[in-house]
């Protein structure tokens, strides 16, 4: 039995820790509209911008910053009751112990949880993350 859950333990650690990457996908604000009966896709680059932080991961300190700043994104675009909904809702769905589309390190396979990503995982984002989400070297 011991043997058992040695194997099993094992194997799980090498299938969590060897993971790839998946590409960048969005489903744009996942089961909320992306913007006004007006303005269809008012908010929807807020919404793109989350889905990356939400695909590559991280810490749970980065999962609250990129929260916050979907908060701000659709608060500029002039909607802050809006934003407080997604904020709440972004809070309770997105978290990593579920098996869902949209959870908290998506691009990686299920479970992934909270964490410092790797320099391999970093290697893995630069690799395949969309252009306009990578920071650009500042001018000296």
């Amino acid at each position: 039995m011991k043997w058992f859950l040695l194997t099993l333990i094992s194997i799980s650690f090498y299938s969590y820790s060897a993971d790839n990457l998946k590409p960048f996908t969005s489903d744009g604000c996942s089961s909320f509209p992306n913007g006004t009966f007006q303005q269809k896709e008012l908010w929807l680059a807020c919404c793109e911008k989350h889905d990356f932080d939400y695909w590559k991961g991280g810490t749970y300190e980065e999962r609250v910053i990129s929260d916050n700043n979907l908060k701000q994104c659709v608060s500029k675009v002039g909607e802050p009751e809006v934003a407080l909904l997604m904020l709440a809702g972004v809070r309770v769905g997105g978290t990593p112990y579920l098996p869902t589309s949209f959870r908290w390190g998506y691009g990686w396979s299920y479970p992934k949880g909270y964490g410092e990503l790797t320099p391999n995982e970093l290697k893995q984002v630069e690799v395949l993350a969309p252009r306009i989400y990578i920071e650009e070297p500042k001018p000296h």
